[in-house]
């Protein structure tokens, strides 16, 4: 009983049926810890120490035992660890509230079966060992092939963009090492996307969304070729215009974290500056770009119409521009 109660510690008061007879109990010792509602099931083979509602560690605690190689105790010996989003909300701790609903992501190796539980995703994958932090609790994939998988499954490239950005202000990986995590990635969905927007969020430029501005916003739905990365004097110095419609600047904000007070005094500053000669700035961000495309050119098509431009035109039915008309 005492190697139990150390299995149920390291753990969060859950255990596999067959750790708990490695432990030392016997079928019948099982059976009587359940009758006495000392264990409860979970999923079939998988059992916790209380009757109440699990918590979301133990919820995690629980996929993985219960889609863990026959008879594992420990280790990477079960084959089977927390995944993608559920990898990334256990680095992250509490606090989290928002994700605790989501079904809990499994991987197991490529050559593997397995009927996943109630509340359980099971993904299988190719190179499980060396991709997984076994040595964790419960164990899960490293931080950066996680946040990888979650941005190559992402249903949209805005969703693929957030997924990154989220990691990226967790601290608990840079773009410089997810960049060299997906270069080992042979199999990868969106790579040179994502590759794109790393290298552009290592060096703090927007070249991507500036790309996605050109080609989701301004040509589609007709709006005038801007001129790009005009060089202007202001009082401040040279800066150089992402687009400029005459009179009307766009600055496109690539930046997928919170500014620091200095980035928005000098953002700030420029906009100021713009103002002084007589020129309207508008800020746009990754969202407004790669997520609402068809909302975003319809309105900057009504500011460019009060600046004597013609109107913009709908890409597709169902567009933003032709409600707007």
């Amino acid at each position: 009983m005492d190697l139990l109660a150390e299995l149920l510690a390291a753990q969060d008061g859950v255990v596999s049926r067959a750790q708990a007879l490695r432990a030392g109990l016997e079928p019948h010792d099982v059976r009587r810890l359940v009758r006495r509602r000392d264990l409860t099931p979970m999923h079939p083979g998988v059992l916790v120490d209380h009757t109440g509602d699990p918590t979301w560690v133990q919820r995690a605690w629980g996929a993985v035992l219960a889609c863990a190689t026959p008879g594992a105790i420990s280790g990477s010996d079960l084959a089977a660890a927390l995944a993608g989003a559920s990898a990334m909300r256990a680095a992250d701790g509490p606090g989290r509230a928002e994700a605790n609903a989501a079904p809990i992501v499994v991987a197991i190796p490529r050559e593997r079966r397995v009927v996943a539980p109630t509340g359980v995703r099971v993904v299988r994958t190719y190179g499980l060992d060396e991709r997984v932090r076994w040595n964790l609790g419960p164990p899960r994939m490293a931080y950066d092939h996680a946040a990888l998988d979650v941005a190559m499954e992402a249903r949209s490239d805005f969703d693929a963009i957030g997924a990154v950005s989220r990691a990226v202000q967790s601290r608990h990986t840079t773009a410089l090492r997810m960049m060299a995590t997906l270069a080992e990635r042979k199999r990868a969905r969106r790579r040179e996307f994502l590759e794109d927007v790393l290298r552009d969020v290592a060096t703090g430029t927007c070249s991507v969304l500036e790309h996605g501005f050109l080609t989701l916003v301004e040509r589609p739905h007709g709006l005038p070729a801007a001129e790009r990365q005009l060089r202007v004097g202001t009082a401040s110095g040279i800066v150089y215009r992402d687009a400029s419609y005459g009179e009307r600047l766009v600055e496109l904000d690539g930046r997928l974290w919170h500014d620091t007070a200095l980035q928005r005094d000098k953002d700030f500053e420029r906009d100021l500056d713009a103002a002084v000669a007589g020129m309207g700035t508008v800020r746009l961000t990754w969202g407004q770009v790669f997520d609402r495309p068809c909302s975003t050119a319809a309105k900057l098509s009504r500011l460019l119409v009060l600046d004597g431009w013609p109107p913009a035109r709908p890409c597709a039915s169902g567009c933003a521009v032709a409600d707007a008309a």
